[in-house]
C-alpha cells in the first residue's frame, strides 16, 4: 500500500483488514457498517488521523462521528455521499448479482476502476480480488451498497479537520460528492485530482499522500 509505505518513513502507521478479509475473522451476516466500525474502534489502541478508502472512507467517517475520541483527523478517500436513484439502484444490483459462494470475474469491476487500462495497479487489484472469500466480499458489498454515505446532522458534527478527496473521472464517489461533505463538515477540506479515478490511492500516490500529509500536520495543531 503506497500510502503506509511513503507515510510510515515518519509516521507510526496502521492498516486494518476489513473483517472478513486478510487474517481477520468474519462478522455474522447481515452485518451493518456500525459492526464493521465498531471492530475496528476495538482494535485501535491511541488517537490518530484515520485514512479510508471507498467502503473504508464510510468506516473512517463512522469512526469519526461516533468514536471521535480516537479520530484527530478523517480523511475519506472516494467516499460516496447521497447516490442519486439510478446509481444506489446499480449498486444494490451489483450486491444482489454477486455470489456467496463461487468467485466473480473481476473484470467488470477492474474496467470500471481502471476504464480498460492494463496497468500494475490493475493486475495487483486482480490478484487481491481473486484471493478474497466470495461470501465475505459479497457481505462487505451489502453493506456498501446499503449505505448512502454520512447523514449532514453527522457531518456538521465533525470535530477534526476532515480531506475529502476523489479523483476528477470517478463517475461513482464523484468530486461533487466530495464537495458537498467539505462544505457540511465544519474544518473540511475538498482535494479532486484529476484524471484520476476509483483507485486514486494506488494510481496517483504522491497527490494523495501529500494531502494526507497535509491533514496529519493539520490535526497535530
Amino acid at each position: 500500500m503506497a500510502q503506509v509505505k511513503d507515510l510510515s518513513a515518519t509516521q507510526h502507521c496502521r492498516a486494518f483488514d476489513l473483517p472478513g478479509h486478510g487474517a481477520s475473522r468474519a462478522l455474522p451476516r447481515p452485518a451493518t457498517l456500525a459492526q464493521y466500525t465498531d471492530r475496528i474502534a476495538a482494535a485501535i489502541d491511541a488517537p490518530g488521523v484515520v485514512a479510508g478508502h471507498s467502503m473504508g472512507a464510510m468506516i473512517a467517517l463512522d469512526l469519526a462521528v461516533r468514536h471521535r475520541h480516537l479520530v484527530k483527523g478523517v480523511a475519506a478517500l472516494n467516499a460516496i455521499y447521497c447516490r442519486n436513484p439510478k446509481a444506489a439502484e446499480a449498486v444494490r444490483r451489483r450486491a444482489a448479482d454477486l455470489s456467496a459462494t463461487e468467485l466473480n470475474d473481476p473484470e467488470t469491476t477492474l474496467a470500471r476502476w481502471f476504464a480498460g487500462q492494463d496497468t500494475a495497479a490493475r493486475r495487483a487489484c486482480r490478484a487481491w480480488l481473486a484471493e478474497v472469500s466470495a461470501e465475505h466480499y459479497k457481505a462487505a458489498y451489502e453493506v456498501f451498497a446499503a449505505e448512502n454515505g454520512p447523514a449532514d446532522a453527522d457531518l456538521a458534527r465533525l470535530s477534526c479537520p476532515a480531506l475529502f478527496m476523489t479523483g476528477g473521472a470517478e463517475p461513482n464517489s464523484t468530486p461533487e460528492m466530495s464537495k458537498a461533505m467539505a462544505r457540511i463538515a465544519p474544518q473540511g477540506r475538498a482535494v479532486i485530482v484529476e484524471g484520476a479515478a476509483h483507485m486514486m490511492p494506488m494510481t496517483h500516490a504522491v497527490p494523495v499522500n501529500a494531502e494526507l500529509a497535509v491533514l496529519i500536520r493539520d490535526a497535530s495543531r
